[in-house]
């Protein structure tokens, strides 16, 4: 899952009480954040396995702390917290920790036999990678219907930029799915992860400041008897 990440926070953006799109787009991909920033430390680890999967070559073979349901849950928990530190909003701070959650779900679906409840064996994976007549609509699916749902929701006046959003993440996704295979897991290749996030991420947050200047729905009047 890649860009399938991001359906949750499109689709929580449509509250009004969320956090703004670009915190949840961080939301979204936290833990892969952490996952490549541990591998560069040395604390988690990938290798490149052709063949393992249809749809990747990575063999996510140790990462008890980011990609654990426990580990997930705890940086829900410390992202929740910090959204609440800083806004005192109870609801944007349920939400952005939910969005952090769903990353495991969404990998549990996609991943081979790889992710953990709590850091240990057994590893689980439904496996759609093997898939992928199944998992590329899958995720085009879910990343479309979160569009929909928060223009459908928010009815921005511009949609212009969510529109690039869009397209940056179809670009991205496309490279993805067709472009050269992934690198050793080394320095540059995480610069590369990094920096493919960010930019990402500040769209994201680009668009969500158009959203917050939407102007509200208008309230229906009632009908009088």
């Amino acid at each position: 899952m890649f860009i399938g990440h991001w359906a949750p926070a499109l689709a929580a953006a449509a509250h009004r009480q969320s956090p703004g799109l670009g915190t949840l787009f961080v939301a979204g991909q936290l833990v892969d954040w952490a996952f490549f920033a541990f591998v560069l430390a040395d604390i988690e680890h990938l290798r490149l396995s052709p063949g393992i999967s249809a749809m990747n070559p990575m063999d996510l073979y140790h990462m008890p702390y980011t990609h654990s349901l426990v580990g997930t849950g705890l940086f829900a928990a410390g992202f929740a917290a910090l959204i609440w530190a800083v806004t005192r909003n109870r609801t944007g701070a349920l939400i952005g920790g939910a969005v952090v959650l769903s990353h495991w779900f969404l990998d549990l679906i996609v991943h081979i036999p790889d992710l953990t409840l709590f850091g240990a064996p057994p590893k689980l994976g439904l496996g759609l990678w093997n898939h992928p007549a199944i998992a590329m609509p899958l995720e085009l699916a879910l990343t479309g219907a979160a569009f929909w749902w928060l223009i459908r929701t928010r009815r921005p006046a511009n949609l212009v930029p969510l529109g690039v959003l869009a397209a940056t993440l179809l670009l991205v996704q496309a490279i993805n799915w067709f472009g050269p295979p992934p690198t050793e897991p080394d320095l540059a290749a995480a610069i590369a992860v990094f920096g493919t996030y960010g930019i990402i991420t500040l769209i994201a947050a680009w668009a969500g400041r158009m959203l917050s200047t939407s102007p509200q729905p208008a309230m229906e009047t009632p009908l009088l008897p």
